[in-house]
């Protein structure tokens, strides 16, 4: 039976219909950054036994985005949009927005994380991949 598997399991978690993003947080400051990385704390400078883990929900703030006309790479299609979600838990992330083009969007709307299919692996698994989408208001 296929399965669905992440396209970069290291940034985030498929286990979930919002899916985390894999943080790391500093336990000496606090700091709190993606993408994950093992060097030590951008912010303080400490080392890297200082780093732990965090799940950071894939919600935030749409800092600013633009949406690409012309593309000759494969993968993805054109037009598509890509955004800066500034995340609650704090990081800034840049992520292909599940819009294909900007109309209706705003700097300042809600945003949430969404699994897209992206294709099939070689063992006939279904590969999903990140992005953000907009939050509809509720009332």
């Amino acid at each position: 039976m296929a399965e669905r598997v992440a396209a970069q399991p290291e940034l985030y978690s498929i286990s979930s219909e919002h899916p985390a993003l894999n943080g790391r947080r500093c336990v000496a400051c606090g700091y709190v950054f993606f993408p994950p990385q093992s060097y030590g704390c951008e912010s303080c400078g400490a080392l890297p036994d200082q780093i732990e883990p965090a799940q950071l929900a894939g919600s935030g703030v749409l800092n600013s985005f633009a949406t690409v006309h012309l593309h000759q790479g494969k993968g993805i299609e054109a037009p598509f949009t890509v955004g800066v979600i500034v995340l609650d838990d704090g990081p800034a992330v840049r992520s292909v927005l599940t819009a294909r083009t900007d109309e209706g969007l705003r700097n300042g709307d809600r945003m949430h994380s969404v699994l897209t299919t992206c294709g099939t692996n070689e063992e006939g698994n279904e590969v999903v991949e990140l992005r953000f989408t907009k939050t509809e208001a509720t009332r």
